[in-house]
């Protein structure tokens, strides 16, 4: 019999997986504990709009995020942090430029933010911002010293 996984199972597949089971397996066991359906023509169908549906999604995803790099590459975001006798107080962290970003209208999530060197010099720095699951903006931020 062939069924289409509802869940993630070890030793049969992912979710939305079509596989072959014997009939007293998807009976008695998988199809009760809703681990999986009948594959009838229908839900076969019904999973690859789904499926389809999803992958337009991740692409539409996937080309915001690229517009988003080439924006975001082109830009120098100017960070402002007190400082006293020439030096700063402490150091620009992913969420002082996620706050800086924010205030030029990008949202963006810290945790996205990766500082490739420890900032605690004014000047300025290259950071990575992770868009996507392989897309990186190259994004440069001015440390000044706030008024």
């Amino acid at each position: 019999m062939k069924i289409i996984l509802l869940q993630d199972f070890k030793t049969l597949g992912k979710k939305d997986d079509i596989v072959e089971v014997s009939d007293g397996y998807a009976r008695n066991f998988l199809l009760p504990k809703k681990i999986a359906k009948e594959a009838t023509k229908s839900v076969i169908n019904e999973r690859q709009q789904k499926l389809e549906k999803e992958r337009r999604e991740k692409e539409a995803e996937r080309q915001k995020a690229v517009e988003l790099k080439e924006i975001l590459s082109k830009k120098t975001i100017e960070v402002r942090v007190k400082c006293g006798n020439g030096k700063m107080y402490g150091s620009v962290t992913s969420q002082d430029i996620a706050k800086a970003l924010a205030e030029q209208g990008f949202e963006i999530d810290k945790r996205k933010i990766t500082i490739l060197e420890p900032i605690k010099q004014l000047g300025v720095y290259t950071v990575d911002v992770w868009l996507y699951a392989e897309t990186v903006a190259k994004l440069k931020i001015n440390v000044v010293k706030a008024e």
